[in-house]
């Protein structure tokens, strides 16, 4: 058999298992997807589009983010330019309520239906989940009736408890790359720990965004290991970021992912989580473009944040919206649980 075949074959395996029964990858499949050649991609990628298609709909969820606490984190996360171990440009600063409620009010203006509020903290203090609660209650009392989501680090159950009841939709807590990659990338706690906060989330009702960056020097095998895994832990989104080397950070001399290569990750997930939605996150400006982020849209992508993100610009969101106009993909409609 030549390598050609077996790439012709996995393809038309994926179409069988994933497109037409719905049943994510193995973690050998998804390596095989990741070694596809490149002429192979427009094929992967109209097929991780009819897998978004059947299994998530035609509908697109916008989201935008704030930082309440920049900088100043004591963990050692090598991709981070908020760590406060490294020698970055990102000095500690906190947003006050009336600009929480601003930035709420100029995502919504977007047509965005998700506001996700982050902290650069191992875990949240009782002074910063006072600032959500006020914040989150702020937002609540100016008219804005956008889901909230929160991404504020690891939770004890107390805290898992307390978010709920402020009403907070969404809680976004990255495992950020495979079990076996993570201990080269952060020191300071495990991927167990992280695994833990995201098991009482998920408990606790709420729903779970869980993703990772790509390009911090993980193997196509971990690549693999980690969709996979993402699949087992069933979270409702998984933000899907590329690494943007950050001045100060041990990752700051790291090559930026290939755009070909990004859009090959992102089918691949695709094909590992049929029914998930897959967001475009950080750094999909700087490894894809303007056309990569339109072939990921029509590659498996069914979510997208707009605007900046935490310590990097983004393209301007009307651009976002733009594109997905000219695509004809309608934005998702607000929940009507709220």
């Amino acid at each position: 058999m030549t390598a050609a075949t077996t790439e012709a074959e996995i393809l038309t395996i994926a179409r069988e298992q994933v497109l037409q029964r719905g049943e994510g990858l193995s973690e050998e499949q998804v390596l095989q997807v990741l070694r596809l050649g490149d002429e192979h991609l427009t094929g992967l990628l109209a097929l991780a589009h009819d897998v978004r298609m059947r299994w998530c709909g035609p509908e697109v969820e916008v989201e935008g983010i704030v930082s309440v606490k920049t900088g100043g984190c004591p963990e050692d996360c090598h991709f981070c330019s908020q760590s406060g171990r490294f020698p970055t440009p990102v000095r500690s600063a906190w947003l006050d309520i009336p600009g929480l409620v601003k930035a709420a009010a100029e995502t919504a203006a977007t047509g965005a239906t998700e506001f996700c509020i982050v902290a650069a903290v191992r875990g949240p203090d009782a002074r910063l989940l006072s600032q959500v609660r006020d914040g989150i209650a702020a937002i609540r009392e100016s008219g804005n009736d956008i889901q909230i989501a929160c991404s504020l680090g690891m939770l004890t159950q107390d805290q898992v408890d307390e978010l709920v009841a402020m009403g907070v939709h969404r809680y976004n807590h990255n495992l950020e790359t495979a079990r076996s990659h993570f201990p080269n990338v952060v020191t300071t706690h495990t991927w167990e720990e992280r695994w833990e906060t995201l098991r009482m989330v998920r408990a606790a009702g709420m729903e779970v965004c869980c993703g990772g960056i790509i390009g911090m020097g993980e193997s196509d095998e971990q690549r693999a290991e980690f969709a996979v895994q993402l699949a087992a832990l069933e979270p409702d989104e998984v933000p899907m970021n590329f690494l943007i080397p950050q001045p100060g950070t041990p990752y700051e001399s790291y090559e930026v992912v290939e755009g070909k290569d990004a859009l090959r990750v992102v089918a691949a997930f695709r094909l590992a989580m049929p029914r998930t939605m897959l967001r475009f996150a950080g750094g999909r400006e700087l490894t894809l473009g303007d056309l990569g982020a339109e072939q990921g849209m029509l590659g498996g992508i069914n979510a997208i944040i707009v605007g900046n993100y935490l310590t990097n610009l983004g393209r301007p969101a009307q651009r976002d919206l733009d594109m997905l106009g000219e695509l004809k993909m309608p934005i998702k409609a607000l929940s009507e649980t709220l």
